[in-house]
């Protein structure tokens, strides 16, 4: 359920590395906590942000959940079709990025779990 090309952030994101960028979105728990997807808002592209900084809201028909960034670095894009189609947030989290991210510090994702780390920690 949990793809193994990602690590994972106890705050329910994921992040696929490649060379020095990070590709973030939420996993399929947090998107089934939520419910229904209605709106994302996410930062501008250029805004720096630090691990475990808020870098945006994801609004469902039950909540508003603040976004965590699982590491730092600057915003370099953002899927803006989430600005459209929120929902598809809710039936392809794994496949639905929200950031990419130029890394400040790539040996942040030591402190990342991975998929069978992710799945233990929901216990």
């Amino acid at each position: 359920m949990y793809p193994d090309d990602r690590k994972y952030s106890k705050d329910h994101e994921w992040v696929k590395l490649s060379g020095g960028e990070a590709t973030i979105g939420i996993t399929q728990y947090a998107q089934e906590q939520l419910g229904d997807v209605v709106y994302v808002e996410l930062p501008e592209v250029g805004r720096a942000v630090k691990r475990g900084e808020i870098f945006g809201t994801i609004e469902s028909v039950k909540a508003v959940s603040e976004l965590f960034c699982p590491m730092s670095g600057e915003v370099t894009a953002v899927n803006a079709d989430l600005s459209d189609y929120p929902e598809v947030v809710n039936s392809k989290p794994h496949d639905t990025w929200m950031i990419t991210l130029k890394l400040g510090d790539p040996s942040e994702a030591e402190g990342l779990l991975d998929s069978a780390g992710y799945q233990a920690s929901l216990g």
